[in-house]
């Protein structure tokens, strides 16, 4: 079954991802986007934590949890995420449903492969100041598109305890950025569009460790490394002056091509470290820092003045709850219970105001009976960014829906 699920659904949501809008954050405008990746539904849950190894469930944060994996797992998730957006004068709101990961892993004795499509950030916001006494101008700010990664990993374990692994991910897409002028009492318009087609490769290390430290408890312990890459960038801009139709649209009178040079940005280094203590298969708590070197990074155009960049840090703390995997009178004891908290000063600065985020988070993963195959429900409740100097806090909620779907591959039947 898992073999006709993963060819539909692959050609299927490949193609969603292009054309997804995945955030309406004016931060989105800044870097390399909204980076929305964050792992699977299950680590999500858990405040981000990736530190769990697990035979059922594609870890795609470490790839040496790859080696972990017993049966051939198919992975595919998506959230939907109302905003609420404000100032200190006004509030708007915003949805937004998104795909958020299509991943398939493979076990193979001690090792364990991994391969699939991750929307990895987004471009997306509409922003509008309108004419006052003091500013005649009226301005429309917009912005789409994002960047997507293809990956292809693989962990091996050394022992019994100890894994290790490594993936290459081939980052793509293309971003565009608009801004329209017009003034009260002026017949025509300016516009200005700038868009950069991106692509690139980084790398992913990572180890793996669990040992018990009692008859009952497990330690487990994970580290990442993602080095520093550079995406290539192919920047064009457009100048227009425009006439604004009764119908809403834009009518070019004049539009002139300026050069600009293409490009490269930074994509930060990353070091992760995690540990949790815990029973197998019965409960687990335990805590995850992420450092990253996002002083580094620039924007596409280099030509922004208002803000910059510091290294960023977060923090995560989470867990599980199985009252009882093996029980057969009641299905709620089967039930995986996850929760955690997460906190990140985010590394970007705007008008001097540090834009940080921070959530509470609560997952519930449900088994189908007969089968390991389970959908994970999880709910993100969260703030990013201030109302001082004039910017923009979002309350936002994600709700995400996956599916893991497990079954047996490979494996040479015997008949007696």
């Amino acid at each position: 079954m898992i073999n006709k699920i993963i060819v539909s659904l692959c050609l299927f949501l490949s193609l969603v991802s292009f054309a997804q809008e995945g955030t309406s954050s004016p931060y989105s405008f800044y870097g390399l986007g909204d980076v929305r990746f964050r792992g699977t539904v299950e680590n999500r849950s858990m405040g981000g934590l990736s530190v769990l190894s697990d035979s059922i469930h594609i870890n795609l944060q470490n790839p040496a949890q790859l080696a972990s994996l017993k049966l051939t797992s198919f992975a595919v998730a998506g959230t939907f995420t109302p905003t609420k957006m404000k100032t200190s004068t006004q509030e708007e709101k915003s949805q937004r449903t998104t795909l958020d990961y299509l991943a398939v892993g493979l076990p193979s004795k001690k090792f364990g492969f991994g391969f699939g499509l991750i929307p990895f950030s987004s471009v997306g916001y509409k922003i509008l100041n309108i004419a006052t006494d003091e500013d005649p101008t009226t301005k429309r700010y917009t912005g789409s598109g994002g960047i997507n990664k293809a990956f292809f990993g693989v962990g091996y374990q050394i022992t019994k305890k100890l894994s290790v692994g490594a993936d290459v991910q081939y980052n793509f897409g293309s971003i565009e950025t608009k801004s329209v002028n017009s003034i009260v009492g002026v017949q025509f318009g300016s516009r200005e569009i700038n868009r950069s087609d991106v692509s690139g490769v980084n790398f992913n290390l990572g180890l793996a460790y669990q040992s018990k430290i009692t008859k009952k408890l497990t330690l487990f312990s994970g580290l990442t490394y993602t080095p520093q890459a550079s995406l290539n960038l192919t920047n064009e801009r457009k100048i227009a002056t425009i006439q604004f139709l009764t119908t809403g649209g834009e009518f070019v009178v004049d539009e002139d091509e300026i050069d600009v040079d293409d490009s490269k940005l930074k994509m930060p280094s990353k070091l992760t470290f995690g540990t949790a203590i815990g029973q197998v298969r019965k409960w687990m708590i335990g805590s995850e820092i992420t450092f990253q070197g996002t002083s580094d990074l620039g924007n596409r155009f280099n030509d922004i003045n208002n803000a910059t960049y510091e290294n960023s840090i977060r923090y995560s703390v989470g867990g599980y709850y199985i009252p009882k995997y093996t029980s057969y009178t009641s299905y709620l004891n089967k039930v995986t219970y996850r929760g955690g908290f997460r906190y990140e000063n985010t590394g970007l600065i705007v008008f001097g105001q540090q834009i940080n985020d921070y959530a509470m988070t609560l997952g519930f993963g449900l088994p189908l009976n007969g089968t390991f195959s389970n959908i994970n429900l999880g709910f993100e409740f969260g703030k990013r960014g201030t109302t001082n100097a004039g910017l923009i806090e979002e309350n936002y909620t994600n709700i995400s829906l996956g599916f893991t779907f497990n079954d047996e591959w490979f494996r040479r039947r015997k008949i007696n």
